[in-house]
C-alpha cells in the first residue's frame, strides 16, 4: 500500500529565519569565520536585502560562499557541533502554521521529509527535533581524514529537490497525488508542481510569480502568510500580486 507524505522545506517555512545564518553567526563567534567577512562580503547584500532593494537568494548564496570558505580544511566533528548547539538554542523558533502542519501530519501516519538547502548537519538536527522519519540537506564534502574539501552537493533548486523527492518516493513507496508540500521560494517550485496538496508559506515574490504563470499549480495552491500571532490563508482561485 502506497504511503502519504508531507514534504518540508526549513528555512523560511519551517524555521523562521535561515538555519545557515545562525550557524555563520556561531563561526564568528568561534572565530572560525573573521568578522570582517560578515561587515565586507555579506552585510552589504544583507542590508539590500532588508531594505527591500536586493533579493534573498542573493545575500544567501554570498553568504554559503564564505561559508565554503571558512570551513575548508575543518573537521566533520567541529561543524557537527555547532550544529547541534545552533539547533539546540534556535530549533524552536518556527512557524506556528507549520508546527501545527507536522503534528497534524503525524497523527495521520504520513511520511514526514525536510528538503532543505541548508547543511546537512544542520538539517539533521532540525529533522531529528521535530521528528521527522527522513532529511536531505546540502552535502559538504569531506575527504577520508573527515575534513570539508570546500566542495558542495547543493540542495537549494528545483533540480536538486525533485530528484530527492524522486528517491525518497522510491524509497517508501509514496503516492504523490495524494501527498503535500510545503515551501517558501523558487526553489520549491518542482515539489509544488509533483504533489497534490502544495503549501506556499510567507512565499517570496519571485515564487508567487512562478506560482501565477503555472495554471495547474495555481488551482491546487495554499497560501499561507504567518504574521505576529495571525496566520491567513490566501482565496485559492487566484491572487494578484501587488
Amino acid at each position: 500500500m502506497k504511503k502519504v507524505a508531507a514534504f518540508f522545506d526549513i528555512d523560511g517555512t519551517l524555521y523562521r529565519e535561515g538555519l545557515i545564518t545562525e550557524m555563520f553567526k556561531k563561526m564568528i563567534k568561534y572565530e572560525i569565520i573573521q568578522s570582517e567577512k560578515w561587515y565586507n562580503v555579506v552585510r552589504p547584500e544583507f542590508l539590500r536585502w532588508d531594505k527591500r532593494q536586493g533579493d534573498y537568494d542573493s545575500y544567501l548564496l554570498k553568504m554559503i560562499d564564505i561559508y565554503i570558505e571558512g570551513i575548508r580544511g575543518l573537521y566533520k566533528d567541529q561543524i557537527n557541533l555547532i550544529a547541534k548547539k545552533v539547533i539546540e538554542q534556535k530549533g524552536e523558533r518556527v512557524y506556528t502554521f507549520s508546527r501545527e502542519r507536522i503534528k497534524w501530519h503525524k497523527e495521520q501516519g504520513h511520511v514526514l521529509i525536510t528538503i532543505s538547502g541548508s547543511p546537512s548537519e544542520l538539517v539533521k538536527e532540525m529533522a531529528e527535533k521535530h521528528g521527522f522519519d527522513d532529511y536531505k540537506g546540502a552535502i559538504y564534502e569531506v575527504d577520508q581524514e573527515e575534513k570539508y574539501t570546500g566542495e558542495v552537493i547543493p540542495m537549494w533548486d528545483s533540480k536538486s529537490k525533485e530528484k530527492a523527492i524522486q528517491d525518497f518516493t522510491d524509497k517508501y513507496n509514496i503516492d504523490l497525488d495524494q501527498s503535500f508540500a510545503y515551501g517558501d521560494t523558487a526553489g520549491d517550485m518542482t515539489m509544488f508542481k509533483l504533489v497534490k496538496n502544495p503549501y506556499c508559506i510567507n512565499p517570496t515574490r519571485e515564487l508567487l510569480n512562478k506560482v501565477n504563470n503555472n495554471k495547474e499549480v495555481k488551482e491546487k495552491i495554499n497560501i499561507i502568510v504567518e504574521r505576529k500571532d495571525v496566520i491567513y490563508n490566501l482565496r485559492k482561485d487566484g491572487f494578484d500580486i501587488i
